[in-house]
């Protein structure tokens, strides 16, 4: 579980962008993190436009031309942020490389030097989404043309007001330097406090092992009155196969992202969802209630909502949680996911978009511990 590789953990600080996207994707705060980035460019965007009527030189026209031209640009990257899907990484890379572009014509067409000074705190944005999400290669990019904007309008500067540029000067070079310090923390103190070797990379859900632990830990800690089923399904996308013979190994790809977001948005928060293969996942929850029927009709119709062609094959077993607690919980959930694994088989079997419930079944692994 906590042997997680150490290449693999040297590339997450090369670009760990696909790392933090499952972790918010697991924590429920990927559509909060878009609207959040989204304002802040957006905002961003009509500052040049708020600045036009300062703009009074020979040259006004076309540096009108470039204050709009950064108003659309920040509008269209807000909209990419506002997609109900995800950035690529490749698309959030070019928000970067764009943004930062489009800070420094900002700065460098304003007439009065010291506004332009203090618009380059504005790089301490970038910079940190840069450092936060992405590699130290592409927050060099972003120093580098911060610093040579920052370099052209101290020099414009200097000649009459040289404490004033000298002042301003480090004062950018501090915000910018603090907050990318702090962004870099942050990434260290998520890195040590969570261990990415549980999540799965593609969709964020639990790998097997952490799925194995999450519910052996909660079986043996549950106390609660209320919660006196343990309800397991197994969960198979249908003709995973033939989608990746027919649409290539990226849509099939993209079929399992997806399928891992409905799921976070159909089950509880306090169920533990496990991404089990390709095209399998699993999911564990409590209930006071003996029949999930209700949950396992939600969690099929999410997978198959329009516009997605997923359908999904879904075995579930809901056994009392009692006898469980006093047993090996690895053991138990090893029979309970074999049955779980057999009721879904026979949906795929009835023609898949289907499921098959177990209530209540005899578990060999109870009956041979009382035995023992």
């Amino acid at each position: 579980m906590n042997s997680y590789p150490a290449l693999a953990r040297h590339n997450r600080y090369i670009d760990q962008y696909d790392w933090l996207t499952a972790l918010l994707g697991a924590r429920q705060a990927q559509t909060l993190t878009c609207r959040l980035t989204a304002a802040i460019i957006a905002i961003a965007g009509v500052v040049p436009i708020v600045l036009i009527p300062n703009l009074a030189d020979p040259y006004r026209l076309p540096k009108v031309v470039i204050s709009v031209a950064i108003t659309v640009c920040c509008a269209a990257m807000a909209a990419l942020w506002l997609r109900s899907q995800w950035p690529s990484r490749v698309q959030s890379q070019l928000c970067v490389v764009v943004g930062s572009l489009c800070i420094a014509a900002a700065c460098l067409i304003q007439t009065e030097p010291v506004f332009g000074l203090f618009g380059c705190t504005v790089f301490a944005v970038v910079a940190t989404f840069a450092a936060f999400f992405h590699s130290l290669r592409l927050l060099a990019f972003t120093w580098a043309v911060g610093m040579v904007t920052l370099g052209v309008l101290c020099a414009r500067l200097i000649g009459s007001h040289a404490s004033l540029a000298v002042g301003v000067m480090l004062v950018v070079v501090l915000v910018n330097a603090a907050a990318v310090f702090i962004g870099r923390m942050v990434i260290r103190l998520i890195d040590n406090d969570i261990d990415p070797g549980d999540r799965a990379t593609l969709s964020g859900l639990l790998t097997r092992d952490a799925f194995y632990e999450g519910v052996a830990t909660l079986i043996g800690a549950r106390s609660r009155k209320e919660d006196r089923y343990l309800v397991v399904a197994v969960i198979e996308l249908d003709n995973y196969s033939a989608l990746i013979a027919m649409a290539g190994g990226s849509t099939a790809t993209q079929a399992q992202v997806a399928a891992g977001h409905k799921l976070r948005r159909t089950v509880r928060r306090e169920a533990l969802l496990g991404h089990a293969g390709e095209a399998e996942f699993w999911v564990a929850d409590f209930f006071s209630k003996a029949d999930p029927a209700v949950l396992i009709d939600r969690i099929r119709g999410a997978i198959a909502d329009p516009p997605s062609r997923l359908t999904a094959s879904i075995g579930a077993i809901s056994t009392p949680l009692h006898p469980l607690t006093s047993h090996p919980p690895y053991a138990v959930l090893d029979e309970i996911l074999a049955i779980a694994t057999s009721a879904m088989h026979q949906a795929r079997r009835a023609g898949g978009n289907q499921s098959r419930i177990v209530l209540d079944p005899t578990l060999t692994v109870l009956d041979e511990d009382n035995d023992d």
